[in-house]
């Protein structure tokens, strides 16, 4: 908060533009994070789609909840490639933090769809395991915490930046639990994983708020408006995979199988 204090006391800018400018600022975040959010869910249950089928003898593969796939089913689903297609938008993200000092604003805005439709593939089996109702129930569930969550983030004097260095820790920690218990699958670890997860990303996403706030703050004072579009990309990025995550732990936790 001591940089919103600073730069409407000392910019040299009315605080009514300060303020017009962090809302549309804010508007921008969450308007590119909705769209990415509809790329995946969209990205998601066409593939769905296209990798199952109800005709036996077109049938490639089945899984063993008696769900038939395709050629591009098995190929997804069934395949080694399924591991590439898991891990791509870990890559995919880490890449991307990597190089966006070198993208323009719409270069990073369309790279970041580009991410969203990868992470579509990547979570589209969800249509073959859970039943669709417990989807939606869970994906509205998650809406209204995410909000909750956010608007403390936002509207909060309390200083929660110390947060970061624990929660990225817990961030790591889970991935690492997640790939050894691809080998294990002991489900007493995926449920504490669970749990774990949705508390880590239900911090996370009042911290990445709170701190998107203040660089747009910083960066408004300093005038640097070319960084501030790529800000909102990042920060948009950032409130998204908060949102993806939770709900995938949430949805591992109260979703509906088929």
């Amino acid at each position: 908060m001591e940089e919103y204090v600073k730069a409407r006391s000392t910019a040299g800018i009315r605080s009514e533009e300060i303020d017009a400018g962090l809302r549309a600022h804010m508007n921008k975040v969450y308007g590119t994070m909705s769209v990415g959010m509809v790329i995946t869910a969209l990205a998601a249950w066409s593939i769905s789609g296209l990798a199952t089928t109800t005709d036996q003898s077109a049938a490639a593969a089945a899984l063993p909840n008696g769900t038939l796939l395709t050629d591009l089913g098995y190929a997804i689903y069934a395949s080694p490639l399924r591991w590439l297609i898991m891990f791509a938008p870990l890559i995919f993200v880490f890449g991307f933090s990597a190089m966006i000092n070198r993208m323009s604003a719409a270069t990073a805005q369309l790279v970041f769809y580009a991410f969203a439709a990868v992470m579509g593939l990547s979570i589209s089996s969800i249509f073959l395991v859970y039943t669709s109702f417990s989807i939606v129930q869970v994906f509205l569930i998650t809406s209204i915490a995410f909000a909750g969550l956010s608007l403390w983030g936002y509207t909060t004097k309390k200083d929660i930046s110390g947060w970061g260095s624990f929660l990225i820790m817990g961030v790591i920690g889970l991935i690492v639990a997640m790939i050894v218990n691809i080998f294990l699958q002991s489900p007493a670890i995926m449920f504490a994983i669970s749990i774990l997860g949705v508390l880590i990303f239900a911090g996370l996403t009042a911290y990445d708020t709170q701190n998107i706030k203040n660089t747009y703050l910083q960066h408004a004072f300093a005038g640097d408006q070319e960084w501030l579009g790529k800000a909102a990309i990042m920060g948009a990025l950032n409130l998204y995979l908060d949102f993806i995550n939770m709900f995938m732990f949430l949805l591992q936790l109260f979703g509906n199988r088929e």
